[in-house]
């Protein structure tokens, strides 16, 4: 390997700063549980989540540097380590766990409890960490110039800006606010509609727009080509798949409607 390729770690291991602290411990666990609610109500509404490593970086940093008053990059990063092995952790049980309770509803299996679900999370959790030992030295230390990661580069960038003074935290928590406000008056008074569609009753078909903030941050981080891919994706579901399957199977059963209410009836 290269003089130039060489991995540099940003503090050299022979200084000593603090990192594995009280402070850095006790926010991560509080944003690992913020950021792993909010993923799963995502995941479960939309079927995708979006990362906490740079949101969680940015608050961080904030925090730390900001509000604390205090220079101190690894406890930054500890933070956002904490906060994004959360909503890793919530993302993975809420793309499997449901499948179980598909099969309590058909009676295959008893419903998960509390217990069950916690044990299931907390083995995936630590399976994960133990793989990530042996491969943080064959994918970060030998191919960090090879294997880019922009997520964990973005990240470095926002600890780094803190470093020299940067106020990127503000943007974050005034975007927290003004999606609250939206959220209460969506959900809470309902001032404004939540879901908005226009339906084609000849054609069986249906488009639809959901009113959430959380939707345009999704949008804005998987950028234009992807977000286009997903609405194509719903355009085709909605206007070609479902007509067809009302024009061709209208006396057809399809789980999860109770037995014998055909696809017309729907």
């Amino acid at each position: 390997m290269s003089e130039n390729k060489e991995f540099k770690p940003y503090i050299p291991a022979e200084k000593i700063t603090p990192e594995f602290t009280v402070t850095s411990i006790i926010m991560g666990i509080i944003l690992a549980i913020v950021f792993g609610a909010a993923n799963a109500y995502l995941g479960l509404r939309v079927g995708m989540t979006v990362s906490a490593s740079i949101p969680a970086a940015v608050i961080s940093m904030g925090v730390i540097r900001m509000i604390m008053r205090k220079n101190s990059i690894l406890e930054s990063n500890i933070v956002q380590t904490i906060g994004s092995a959360g909503e890793s952790l919530a993302a993975g049980a809420i793309f499997t766990m449901p499948a179980l309770f598909l099969w309590a509803e058909e009676g295959l299996c008893d419903m998960p409890s509390l217990v069950e679900i916690t044990l299931i999370a907390l083995c995936g959790g630590i399976l994960g960490v133990l793989f990530m030992i042996p491969l943080r030295n064959a994918l970060i230390v030998k191919e960090h110039a090879t294997l880019l990661y922009p997520e964990g580069t973005a990240c470095a960038e926002v600890l780094l800006a803190g470093e020299e003074g940067g106020s990127n935290a503000s943007t974050v928590f005034s975007g927290m606010g003004l999606a609250a406000v939206f959220k209460f008056l969506v959900d809470g008074i309902k001032v404004i509609p939540a879901d908005i569609a226009a339906k084609f009753n000849s054609f069986k078909g249906e488009l639809g727009v959901e009113v959430y903030p959380a939707l345009l941050g999704v949008g804005y981080i998987v950028g234009p080509r992807i977000s286009s891919y997903m609405f194509v994706g719903s355009l085709v579901g909605w206007m070609v798949i479902i007509p067809l399957i009302c024009l061709f199977g209208a006396d057809t059963w399809m789980y999860p409607a109770a037995a014998g209410t055909t696809i017309g009836q729907m």
